[in-house]
């Protein structure tokens, strides 16, 4: 049976670490705010912003709420981005995805200053990344390498399997295990024997968007499986990307859905959040 990686242990030690950091700041007279831009009720989104308010709230940094119509126009959103960079008591800027469909994700990411961009959506951002620069870093990705870490994973010199190329997660994913000196595939919609492929991968990353998708098929025995993905099963129970009741068998260790990544996501928004204010102040 594989090793279970509680992702939501790990997530909490994040919190704690970043709590005391903060606390530490707040006795140097300094505040922690990051602002948090949700427009329309989408469900999921409302669920995902709730649980970044109560991080918010447990570490100490103060979270500004901006609940905006489904009906905002990409003009007026675009301008409350402009007030919130300009706002220098404001830290952290973070709005919620996805948008309206009348309004160019693209756009608003490229208006948050890079400075305040605790997401790690902006190209700036992105292109340290790639290069090896200082900056922050999308959260899902940052989190699955602290989970990796800090569950005893050699990343240097493992072959790493990225299953997935969106900009939020597969591409980050790829450059941060290459850049934990890893040796890493990506694959996507028109890779070829995919199985074949995935089998090879020490650390396999499952961030395809489809339920139970890899299964044991997919899994070198004793591979560390990473299930990005969440969805809704047929009896409405959370599942993800990975059939894990197939591939606990195979693999020497996983990640549960939930409790697995997903936790992560939240404890490394908090500490980007966290690290705007350290890097300002050093």
């Amino acid at each position: 049976m594989a090793y279970i990686i509680d992702g939501k242990r790990i997530s909490g030690e994040i919190k704690d670490e970043v709590k005391e950091r903060v606390e530490r700041l707040k006795a140097q007279g300094r505040e922690i705010r990051l602002a948090v831009v949700q427009v329309g009720s989408d469900p999921a989104s409302t669920v995902y912003v709730g649980n970044k308010k109560k991080a918010c709230d447990y570490v100490g940094i103060c979270s500004l709420a901006y609940e905006l119509p489904e009906e905002t126009t990409e003009d007026e959103l675009l301008a409350l981005v402009e007030k919130l960079n300009e706002d220098d008591s404001v830290n952290g800027i973070l709005v919620q995805l996805p948008l309206p469909v009348h309004i160019r994700e693209d756009k608003i990411i490229e208006t948050i200053s890079p400075k305040k961009d605790v997401d790690g959506f902006h190209p700036q951002s992105v292109g340290a990344l790639s290069i090896g620069r200082e900056g922050f870093v999308s959260c899902t990705p940052a989190g699955i390498i602290e989970l990796l870490k800090r569950s005893g994973i050699e990343i240097a010199g493992k072959e790493c399997v990225v299953v997935g190329r969106s900009n939020i997660v597969g591409k980050p994913m790829s450059m941060l295990l290459l850049r934990e000196n890893g040796t890493v595939t990506v694959c996507h919609s028109k890779t070829k024997n995919l199985k074949e492929v995935t089998k090879r991968a020490d650390i396999l990353v499952a961030a395809i968007g489809k339920p139970r998708f890899i299964t044991e098929e997919y899994v070198k025995p004793g591979a560390c499986v990473i299930d990005v993905g969440i969805h809704r099963n047929e009896n409405n129970k959370l599942c993800g990307d990975v059939d894990f009741e197939r591939v606990e068998s195979v693999a020497g260790a996983i990640t549960p859905v939930p409790g697995g990544v997903g936790p992560m996501t939240i404890s490394m928004l908090m500490y980007n959040c966290l690290w705007a204010v350290e890097r300002e102040y050093k």
